[in-house]
Formats: structure tokens, C-alpha cells, sequence
């Protein structure tokens, strides 16, 4: 099966795990977790505007701004493009330094930080070649509502322990009583989550 880009081009997907034989978008509980969690976050990210271009206009001439066309980064560590200045991206990426901070929390900050202190490609510097094949053939994503009323379907609440049953008096695994010193520390009124 081939990669796609869905909704913005840079994360690329694998068919077999977002769609169906029919090419429909899998149910999301049947898409993987990582696949999923791109998916999930693209609905918020294809309307808004390239981070470069936000940078340098602000929320007074936002106006002016580029909407986002390609997206590099992890989900909520993501940096979004317009054409225009994927260039500057790639550069600071390949010659800057930026590939060492893949997978780093301040991916996308040290990309910012880097362009709002001036830094740019050079002039020519290229971008990358898209090969844009049949791409009205792919069918729309789901809209957020749609997402977020299948999470809520799928929303599995918790289960409740009670960590008394488990403290002085109790058993340990091997039978052995717990004692005050096997519990120094846990605050037995705190509700824990559960999975």
C-alpha cells in the first residue's frame, strides 16, 4: 500500500490503516493509536495559518497570513508551512540544526525561535517536490464533531479502586500482611485513576 497525505501534505499515512477496501476512513477505533492521534489533530490544524507567516504578521494583520499547507513535527509539537516558506523550515531543519530535535518538545519553538530572530533560507534554497496524484479521490476526513462524538462513544470510564483494601491489614501478593511501612507515603484519600 502507498503513503498519503491527508488535509495538509507532511505527515504521511499508510492506506491499509486509515482506510477501508471501499476507500471510506476507518471507524477511528479501528485506525491505529499513532495514525489516530495525526488524524484527530489535522482536523484542527488545516484551517489555520502558517506559523511563519503568523510570526511575522501577528493577530493585528493575521489577514495576511498564509493558510497552512504542510505540517512537519509530532502532534502538539508540530510546525505548520505555506509553500512559501517550507523552504526556510527545510533549511533550518537540514542546516541548522533542526533534524536533532525530532521528537523534542521544543521542536517547533526552536523553529520559531530561529525565524523570528531573522533567520531564513538563502535565496534558491529548494523545497520539496509533491506529487499530487488524484487528490480529489480521497474522501474528506471526518469534521471534528464527527470525531468528537465518536470518542464519546468509545469513552470507557474507569474503574474505582479503594486503596484502603489495600493497606495495613491486607494482604501482599505473597500473603505476607501490609504494614504502616509498606504504605509510608501514599495518601490513601486521593482518588488514583484507573485505566
Amino acid at each position: 500500500m502507498a503513503k498519503v497525505s491527508v488535509g495538509l501534505r507532511g505527515w504521511r499515512f499508510e492506506e491499509s490503516e486509515i482506510f477501508t477496501d471501499e476507500g471510506e476512513f476507518k471507524p477511528l477505533d479501528e485506525i491505529p493509536e499513532d495514525p489516530r492521534e495525526r488524524l484527530m489533530r489535522l482536523v484542527s490544524l488545516v484551517e489555520e495559518p502558517c506559523d511563519a507567516c503568523y510570526l511575522i504578521h501577528g493577530d493585528e494583520e493575521i489577514q495576511q497570513c498564509r493558510q497552512a499547507a504542510i505540517v512537519y513535527g509530532e502532534p502538539r509539537e508540530e510546525v505548520l508551512l505555506c509553500e512559501h516558506h517550507e523552504p526556510d523550515f527545510l533549511y533550518w531543519f537540514r542546516e541548522e540544526d533542526g533534524r536533532d530535535l525530532v521528537g523534542d518538545a521544543v521542536f517547533a519553538d526552536a523553529f520559531h525561535e530561529w525565524f523570528a530572530a531573522g533567520g531564513r533560507a538563502p535565496d534558491g534554497y529548494g523545497g520539496l517536490e509533491y506529487v499530487d496524484t488524484e487528490p480529489d479521490e480521497l474522501p474528506s476526513p471526518p469534521d471534528a464533531n464527527e470525531i468528537q462524538r465518536r470518542l464519546e462513544e468509545n469513552f470507557v470510564e474507569g474503574e474505582r479502586i479503594n486503596l484502603r483494601d489495600y493497606g495495613p491489614g491486607a494482604d501482599d501478593e505473597d500473603g505476607t500482611p501490609l504494614t504502616e511501612d509498606d504504605l509510608d507515603g501514599v495518601d490513601l484519600d486521593t482518588d488514583y485513576p484507573t485505566k
